[in-house]
């Protein structure tokens, strides 16, 4: 049956003997600095190459298209990675002779927004000098001394028989960001001319954070496993506290309640006989629901809970807040969200609520647009009231006709008024002495993911941290961002992520796209967020503003059972990659029982319960739990360091997981077949007996050559550990 299966070659083994050797010394280390080593040598398959190519290298010339520089290995800059501020970093490009000048530019990197305003301003120009040649290729080195905490961007010019090149970032395009290039191998390319020719985009800059020196993130954020409630749709465990039609109002209309727990969830426009008013359906999902099943999640293996917000709201979803120090009356009462931390404490689960300190609900106290509330509002019945307690946590230019036209609103949802986050009056409720963030820090609340945090100003979340911590230096403070967050990992700002990088890459990875291409939106992370970052940033798969992980891979209501097997088996290798990864694995209620669902509202719907009518797929949750249990029982899957893959090609990824003297190899198949390859491993591991973390079966060990042959079965993965 061997014989039949595809095999893969060690890439290693088609290099040329002398830079086989040449690799060795950088690639591979003995003893304890092995794990160090390797985060600063990146990949082993080959020495980095240009993108130039062709007809492209042709119109360069020889001498341009053979400059090359990998951002990943030590060879061309060490040390390798975000870094402390003032670090001396070292850099050197080879070309063949011919290169006549070589300068390093050295630039400060400005982001505001979503990503609406990216701006590069110069900070230094560092001459290059030759260093020797080595088989015909000249060395070019330079070090710089990066200040302040920030993330820079950094590129080469070269300057050959008189015409100037860039030396820059490649062009894989990153999930949810606006600037290309995943970093590592140089891309070659004529040096733009023009009034344009040091925009954002007209140069691909590397990039390099520079975080605060003394930067800490709580010790148990890396052993976090989430279990992420959308608390509406979770579990109804208490029927007197359910929102009822003809009392409970949502801004100028009522509400619709759902007859049925496992109903779908409304959609206007979409034919379901609802109204025409989003977010206004409700299920009854509460705190005493969480606080039935708290004993099942743990049998599951989770230890925290990510809540979406709970306080007072008139929505479904209650990111629109009425009331900051109150939980909302449908999901319960400020005592229940006690009694919630306090069990959930006592079973080892740690709750991190989520709110957003960048705008309220329009139908609020605070705002009172639609007249729902006794007078004081900011906005009074569609009038500004410069009397109101909360009128300067808004602006407002009442030069314009229309009331809706008078205020800002978070992406021009006019339910969601903005907050003027300079508002002295506003900070002090925010997070002053007896502010939101304590009083909930003081109930039981492990931390904050903070909803829309890009929007918010930078100057306003350092400010913030510094009361968080302040009151709760154990605090874990966690950003809402979808694109590249390395400058919210300077050391004052955020502790992690959520991550849809990760999210958008390992799904794609589980879908059959390339490993090699998925992969690289993962080493960018790597190598651009400080590792106590990387490692408390929560590793998502389904959200409650994306598609759940089945319908990314094609799983629908009417989907043939055949369909439904191979998406639930994606699932389970998107899964295993969650765990066996650095990060806080993050499971979105019920898929682990198989529940699917598209776009919103549609991958909010309620939780399956058997005594509800609905059917959990108890097998997959078996399965998931599996893998729950792989992690918590092997350590190094938590705190190990990670390199560079050792083994990536079009199907299968290989990881090196280190701690101590623990190692573990991270093996992951998206063939539909299953895959043999032959890894050559690092002196330091050729005596070492691996097992199998999962299926534990006879010591492996590599053969006397130093290869290791492993097969992975066909969407699936292994875990080999070894001490």
């Amino acid at each position: 049956m061997h014989a039949s299966l595809p095999r893969r070659r060690a890439p290693l083994a088609s290099l040329p003997a002398a830079l086989l050797t040449g690799l060795a010394a950088t690639l591979y280390a003995t003893g304890p600095a092995l794990a160090a080593r390797a985060d600063e040598a990146g990949p082993p398959p080959a020495m980095p190459t240009p993108s130039a190519s062709g007809a492209c290298a042709a119109s360069l010339g020889a001498v341009a298209a053979s400059l090359r520089y990998d951002s990943r290995l030590a060879a061309f800059k060490t040390p390798f990675g975000a870094q402390p501020a003032k670090t001396w970093i070292e850099f050197q490009l080879t070309a063949l002779p011919g290169v006549e000048k070589l300068e390093l530019v050295v630039e400060r990197r400005r982001v505001e927004g979503n990503e609406d305003l990216i701006a590069y301003a110069e900070e230094a120009r560092v001459p290059l000098h030759k260093a020797g040649t080595a088989e015909g290729r000249e060395r070019w080195k330079a070090r710089h001394r990066f200040g302040a905490p920030g993330v820079y961007g950094y590129y080469f010019i070269a300057t050959i028989d008189g015409a100037r090149y860039v030396v820059q970032n490649n062009a894989d395009p990153i999930h949810w960001t606006k600037e290309k290039g995943s970093m590592g191998p140089a891309s070659i390319a004529r040096l733009p001319e023009g009034p344009d020719a040091k925009g954002p985009f007209s140069i691909r800059r590397y990039r390099q954070t520079i975080h605060a020196s003394d930067f800490a993130v709580p010790g148990f954020a890396r052993d976090l496993i989430y279990y992420y409630v959308f608390p509406e749709r979770f579990r109804n465990g208490d029927t007197s506290n359910d929102p009822k039609v003809g009392q409970a109002r949502y801004q100028d209309h009522g509400i619709e309640r759902h007859p049925r727990w496992l109903d779908r969830p409304y959609k206007p426009g979409s034919g379901d006989g609802s109204d025409a008013v989003y977010n206004n359906d409700f299920f009854g999902g509460d705190l005493a629901g969480l606080i039935d099943k708290l004993d099942d999640l743990r049998e599951l293996g989770v230890n925290a809970l990510y809540l979406t917000p709970v306080f007072q709201a008139a929505s479904n979803h209650k990111y629109d807040t009425g009331d900051y120090k109150r939980i909302d009356p449908a999901f319960g009462s400020n005592d229940d969200f006690q009694r919630l931390t306090s069990e959930a404490g006592k079973r080892g689960l740690r709750v991190i609520p989520d709110t957003s300190l960048n705008h309220v609900g329009a139908d609020s106290p605070y705002f009172n647009r639609f007249g729902n509330f006794p007078a004081g509002g900011a906005f009074d019945n569609g009038k500004a009231n410069p009397a109101s307690p909360y009128a300067s946590w808004f602006r407002f230019d009442l030069s314009r006709p229309k009331p809706d036209d008078q205020y800002a609103a978070w992406i021009g949802i006019k339910d969601l008024p903005e907050l003027d986050k300079s508002s002295r009056a506003f900070r002090d409720y925010a997070f002053g002495r007896d502010g939101v963030m304590q009083f909930w820090l003081d109930r039981g609340a492990a931390g904050w993911r903070m909803d829309v945090a890009p929007w918010v100003p930078d100057d306003f979340w350092r400010a913030w941290r510094i009361a968080v911590k302040r009151h709760q230096p154990e605090a874990l403070t966690i950003a809402e961002t979808w694109f590249d967050a390395s400058k919210f990992f300077l050391g004052d700002t955020f502790d992690a992520t959520m991550n849809y990088i990760f999210r958008n890459a390992v799904l794609d990875f589980a879908a059959g796209v390339s490993a090699e291409r998925a992969y690289q939106n993962l080493e960018l992370l790597r190598e651009s967020y400080p590792p106590q970052a990387l490692f408390a940033s929560m590793t998502l798969l389904s959200s409650h503003d994306q598609p759940r992980a089945l319908h990314h891979f094609g799983v629908r209501d009417d989907s043939p059972p055949e369909k439904v097997a191979d998406g639930k088996q994606r699932l389970l290798l998107a899964m295993f990659f969650q765990m066996s990864y650095p990060g806080a694995p993050t499971i979105y209620y019920g898929d682990e029982v198989g529940l699917g669902g598209g776009e919103d509202p549609y991958n909010r719907a309620p939780y399956p319960w058997a005594d509800e009518g609905g059917q959990p797929d108890l097998a997959l949750r078996a399965q998931v739990k599996r893998l729950v249990g792989l992690r918590q029982s092997q350590p190094v899957l938590r705190h190990g360091s990670l390199s560079a893959p050792l083994w990536l090609d079009e199907h299968v990824i290989v990881l090196l997981r280190q701690d101590g003297r623990r190692s573990a190899i991270v093996a992951m198949n998206n063939a539909t077949e299953p895959m043999r390859v032959t890894l050559a491993l690092p002196p330091a591991l050729r005596a070492t007996p691996f097992i199998d973390a999962l299926t534990p079966g006879a010591p492996m060990k590599a053969a006397g050559n130093g290869q290791l042959l492993i097969e992975i079965g066909p969407l699936s993965g292994r875990v080999l550990v070894g001490d």
